[in-house]
């Protein structure tokens, strides 16, 4: 374990969308949406240390992302220009603001969990409190939704049905939930994914009240009332997702989250769960998660 005493920690939780519907496509490319995320007690963690030179750096190597990709360095620098833009009024040194970050990778990169759209809001509500900022949670979004359309969920910290390209966010309950994710070893590009031309992209709008329903009654994952349109698309451009949706459709109904690759079912306990993954092939990462509430951030805003 790395020496990080000098920085503050700080998680940044993983997400599963329960079902996913893509109910249009508009003009500039952006897909309509319809989905739940599920926020989960597994993900990456951030080590952040305040600076007041002005410097904004990730301090360790994290492979395949350099740093001007970065998503945290990206939100950081963000929220600094907007800060610069639009609180030079207030007593602060804004010119001087900076950060060192250090991230720690656990959530698998490309697996449709929300890693990096994590990272990026976590930088966002930590900093907004470490650099005594005090912006409302709807600023946090708005800026959030610049760096990608998974971040504003997890500034907005609760479980939540989405719509519009992810942005349209309303409060839903979760029952106390189990999970087992199975990532099998292949990058799903949601690029690709999204722009596939046998891509369903009319499904039939549906209701936060039916989704209720459907959860009150357990039907939610076996059902393919809410289902992932993604899935079909992603199982044929990777056959690796097929195989791992195959593997755990053995245990309990699978699904996949997001744009995949990652793929989870839903256990009555996390006993029972873990069992399931001391069965798992040694070529898929898993990981046994368990719902949360909120972001464990969601109390840094001024709202």
């Amino acid at each position: 374990m790395p020496d990080y005493q000098d920085f503050q920690a700080f998680t940044a939780p993983a997400k599963l969308n329960l079902f996913l519907h893509v109910i249009g496509h508009r003009s500039d490319g952006y897909h309509l949406l319809q989905t739940a995320f599920r926020l989960l007690d597994i993900g990456d963690t951030l080590y952040l240390k305040v600076r007041n030179d002005g410097i904004i750096q990730r301090v360790n190597e994290i492979a395949h992302v350099p740093q001007h990709q970065d998503l945290c360095i990206r939100a950081a620098n963000l929220l600094k220009t907007y800060a610069l833009t639009h609180l030079a009024h207030q007593t602060l040194a804004l010119a001087n603001l900076g950060v060192d970050i250090k991230l720690e990778k656990n959530i698998p990169m490309g697996g449709g969990l929300g890693g990096g759209s994590s990272d990026a809001a976590t930088v966002l509500l930590a900093l907004n409190q470490l650099w005594h900022l005090h912006l409302n949670r709807q600023t946090l979004m708005d800026l959030g939704l610049q760096l990608g359309a998974d971040v504003p969920v997890f500034v907005f910290g609760n479980n939540a049905w989405a719509e519009g390209v992810g942005e349209q966010l309303h409060p839903i309950n979760c029952q106390s939930n189990h999970y087992l994710i199975i990532t099998p070893q292949v990058n799903a590009e949601t690029a690709k994914i999204f722009s596939h031309k046998e891509l369903t992209r009319n499904s039939i709008p549906t209701t936060i009240a039916a989704f209720s329903r459907y959860v009150v009654s357990g039907e939610l994952v076996s059902g393919q009332k809410f289902r992932n349109d993604l899935e079909p698309i992603a199982i044929k451009l990777y056959p690796q997702i097929k195989d791992a949706l195959s593997w755990l459709n053995q245990f309990a109904q699978a699904k996949m989250s997001g744009s995949g690759a990652s793929v989870f079912a839903e256990f009555s306990s996390k006993e029972e769960a873990n069992q399931v993954l001391q069965l798992k092939p040694s070529e898929y990462f898993g990981v046994v998660a368990s719902g949360i509430s909120q972001h464990p951030l969601y109390n840094y805003t001024t709202d």
